[in-house]
């Protein structure tokens, strides 16, 4: 039900964009990102209202879109220890939707 790149390359100091999508009847749901390798344990980074507005926790934002059916996860002025195991997300009763997203932070020009 959802769906999303499974490795993402960053440069330091620049933006990454993370794109999941997600199938037909999910659209007011919550959606989340959240940090770390462990599913059952990870830190939720940023989720939406279930609405389509933009919802921005410091350097990160998340930006649910109902007619594409994708919610965007963009991460901004990226640190080399941003470089982590995330998850694109929807939650629901019972166990949450989750799609594993490897993410890798090349260093910047000096």
């Amino acid at each position: 039900a959802i769906s999303g790149p499974r490795a993402l390359r960053g440069v330091e100091q620049e933006s990454l964009t993370v794109r999941c999508r997600y199938d037909p009847g999910w659209e007011t749901y919550v959606k989340w990102w959240c940090r770390g390798a462990d599913w059952g344990s990870c830190r939720i980074v940023v989720k939406t209202t279930g609405s389509e507005k933009e919802v921005k926790k410091g350097r990160v934002s998340i930006r649910d879109n109902w007619k594409d059916r994708s919610f965007t996860v963009t991460m901004e002025k990226l640190r080399l220890d941003d470089a982590d195991t995330y998850w694109c997300g929807i939650e629901r009763v019972g166990t949450d939707l989750g799609n594993r997203v490897k993410v890798t932070i090349d260093p910047g020009e000096s």
